[in-house]
Parts: C-alpha cells; sequence; structure tokens
C-alpha cells in the first residue's frame, strides 16, 4: 500500500483497483493526481517508471523533456516514463519534498527508489536509467537489494559485505559507495563515513545516492552536538511549546536512530505552529528525507504525516 495522499488527503493505493480502467500503454504517458496510482505506483510492479515532475513555465523541463522521452524509448518498453505537470497537480510532488524542477524520480514496486534534478545529458540519463533499471545478467541488482535488506535489519557487517562484493563487480556504484557510508554511520563510525565521502571525486558527489550520505552526515553531525536525547526530552516535557527544545530533541532522536520519534516531534512543532522559526520543523523533516532516501519506511511514514498537516 502506498502512503502518497491525494488532494483530498485520502490514500492513494497501490493495490489494483477492478473497477479502474486499464491503463494506458506506451512508454511516455501524462499523470494527474487521480490517475498517479495506476500510472505509477501499480505500473512500477512490472517495470521501473519514472515521474517527470515538470511545469510549463519552466525552461529546463523543456531543455529535459525531449533527451528524456528518447532515451527512455529506446529502452523499448522495459522503463515508462509518466509526465506530471505540478501547476495542475501539486499535491504527490509536495509530498515526495521536491523543492526544484524539472525533477525525475524513479519507482520500483510501488515505492519511490532514486531520483535526480535539473536538466541532464543524454548520456546522464542512460546511466541514471541503466543504474535503476539495467540489466541484472552480473547480480549486482541483486546484491545490492540484500544489502540494503541487511542494513535494514541493522546487520550491519552482513550488509557492508554485500557492498563490498557489488564494489568487486562494479567499482564506481554510487548506490553501494553510499551505502557503505550509511552503514559506517548507523554502526557508529561517522569519521569513517566522512573519510569516504572526502575521498569520492567531485563529479560522484552530485549523484542522488552521495548526497543522501553527505545529508546523513550533516545530520549525524547536528546529533553530536546535542547530547542525549534523554536530557532533551525533559525540556520537552516541561515546557511542550518550547520549539527549539522539541527541534533538538528531534535531531537527536534521528542521530540516535530512533526515525519515527524523530520524525513525531517535527510534526508535532508543525502541529502547534507551521511558522516557527520560518518553517524550521518542515525544512529539518526534509533533511531527514534527503539523509534517509526515498525508499526508507521512516521517509514514506514521515511524507504522509507531513502531508496531512499541509493539506489539512
Amino acid at each position: 500500500m502506498s502512503t502518497l495522499l491525494g488532494p483530498g488527503g485520502e490514500a492513494i493505493s497501490s493495490t489494483p483497483n477492478t473497477a479502474a480502467t486499464d491503463a494506458p500503454s506506451g512508454d511516455v504517458i501524462e499523470t494527474t493526481t487521480q490517475t498517479f496510482a495506476r500510472d505509477v505506483l501499480e505500473a512500477s510492479r512490472d517495470m521501473v517508471v519514472l515521474v517527470d515532475f515538470w511545469a510549463p513555465w519552466c525552461g529546463p523541463c523543456k531543455q529535459l523533456a525531449p533527451v528524456l522521452e528518447k532515451t527512455v524509448k529506446a529502452f523499448a518498453g522495459s522503463v515508462r516514463l509518466v509526465k506530471m505537470n505540478i501547476d495542475d497537480h501539486p499535491e504527490i510532488a509536495g509530498q515526495l519534498g521536491i523543492r526544484s524542477i524539472p525533477a525525475v524520480i524513479a519507482f520500483r514496486q510501488g515505492q519511490p527508489m532514486d531520483g535526480f534534478m535539473g536538466a541532464q545529458t543524454e548520456q546522464q540519463i542512460r546511466t541514471f536509467i541503466e543504474r535503476v533499471a539495467g540489466p541484472a545478467t552480473d547480480g549486482v541488482a541483486e546484491l545490492l537489494a540484500e544489502a540494503d535488506q541487511a542494513r535494514a535489519a541493522g546487520a550491519h557487517e552482513q550488509a557492508m559485505m554485500l557492498y563490498g562484493e557489488v564494489l568487486q563487480r562494479d567499482q564506481e556504484n554510487v548506490q553501494a559507495i553510499a551505502g557503505l557510508g550509511m552503514v559506517s554511520i548507523e554502526a557508529g563510525n561517522l569519521e569513517g563515513a566522512k573519510e569516504m565521502f572526502g575521498s569520492l571525486p567531485e563529479p560522484m558527489k552530485k549523484e542522488p545516492p552521495i548526497q543522501a550520505l553527505e545529508a546523513a552526515i550533516r545530520l549525524a553531525e547536528q546529533g553530536a552536538t546535542l547530547g542525549e536525547a534523554a536530557q532533551l526530552e525533559a525540556a520537552v516535557a516541561a515546557d511542550p511549546n518550547d520549539f527549539q527544545a522539541r527541534f533538538d530533541y528531534a535531531v537527536a532522536l534521528a542521530a540516535e536512530g530512533d526515525r519515527k520519534a524523530a520524525v513525531d516531534q517535527l510534526v508535532e512543532i508543525m502541529r502547534r505552529d507551521r511558522e516557527w522559526n520560518e518553517g524550521a520543523a518542515q525544512k529539518e523533516l526534509i533533511n531527514f528525507f534527503d539523509a534517509w532516501g526515498p525508499a526508507d519506511p521512516a521517509t514514506a511514514a514521515g511524507r504522509r504525516k507531513m502531508a496531512s498537516i499541509l493539506f489539512a
């Protein structure tokens, strides 16, 4: 079941609806908030679906569109491009934390998995698509999936071994590199993650998985300066409207790995005062999502909770 919401706050399900009309065919289609579940979430069960968030006034969007469409068509039906005009349908983009366009998000198995922003060359787009939907004859895709599962389960040593095996087969695989860095942070080795990030070539640092690693490093550093979450919890209990204390508590919780509780604290600030400190709670939530990645359950749940406040 997807965690995205419709314009009225209703859940957009990725469960097939037998009463719905058949999904449109073709490599490139347009979608709306109402047809997003069918065109993207359900379709991504069978293929990778790229969603191009654009607007008529956006110059870079016009530059990207023909190159993106040409590249997708070259994959002969294994990838679908779905275009979404955010002027007419802003809800989904807002829930995904998209702050600039053009933005392209790849969906697989009903979940957002990767993406990029801004105009790209044909080769950059091809490389991106091959990374998210390319042939898995070398077993890299399967190894990455296993590594991600091990990391999610807290099996740090197994995850590092699997990411390492991916890098033996593809030494520039940015998902595996970012995965190793994320595991290092989660295992308490922040300095190791920082050293890894610092050693990467500058062009690689612009790749979305590596940018997520950089965001996770910043978040961990921020949390390290605040002390233990238990100390900050007392300040929040003493004054529930001490938003700075609640904000710091959320950051500390995130640094300690309690993502659900961290999200809940920031959402509570938004519920009480969305405009506090120029919307700092919402901005920090989006920083969390950037650090955790679009496929993390905490990101999906957090976006749903954030949307419930924004679209109430």
